[in-house]
């Protein structure tokens, strides 16, 4: 088993949160893979995306439905200082995990986070659990403290 695998169950277990990892039979590498392997609706897939803030240099989180995407602008304002992108070298550092499989939670060191609205429109959403081929359900209001993520507008 994987460490970054490790790191997420245990972040998970830690926190009481009684859900299974799913070992998922191909790649969930982008939300459209995780959705049409979970099946479940493409929103229903909490992306974890990460951008580098070009001030203080730190890794930033944004959690948002798998049909979304991040609006530069409106991230930047949330952040407090302009992001740009966040490289594997950056995002292996500070979360502890590789692209395409970047979680919301089990991060190596703390992370600033903001938490895409859509998602809570589901009772089940659907996150990277490390690796590229596991997931975990969660209930969305879950994984917003589980992830210490703030509710904000940031998409497209």
């Amino acid at each position: 088993m994987s460490k970054s695998l490790k790191r997420v169950e245990r972040a998970l277990a830690e926190a009481g949160v009684e859900t299974a990892v799913l070992e998922m039979p191909s790649t969930t590498r982008t939300a459209a893979q995780a959705a049409e392997t979970a099946g479940c609706a493409l929103d229903q897939i909490a992306k974890s995306i990460i951008f580098k803030a070009e001030t203080s240099g730190e890794a930033v989180l944004f959690i948002t439905a798998g049909g979304n995407q991040v609006d530069a602008d409106k991230a930047s304002a949330l952040a407090g200082e302009p992001l740009g992108k966040a490289d594997a070298d950056l995002i292996r550092a500070q979360t502890g995990f590789a692209i395409g499989g970047v979680a919301p939670v089990g991060h190596l060191t703390p992370i600033r986070a903001w938490f895409d609205p859509r998602l809570s429109e589901f009772e089940t959403v659907y996150a990277a659990a490390g690796t590229p081929r596991h997931i975990f359900p969660i209930a969305p209001d879950v994984l917003i403290g589980l992830s210490g993520a703030r509710p904000a507008s940031f998409t497209a």
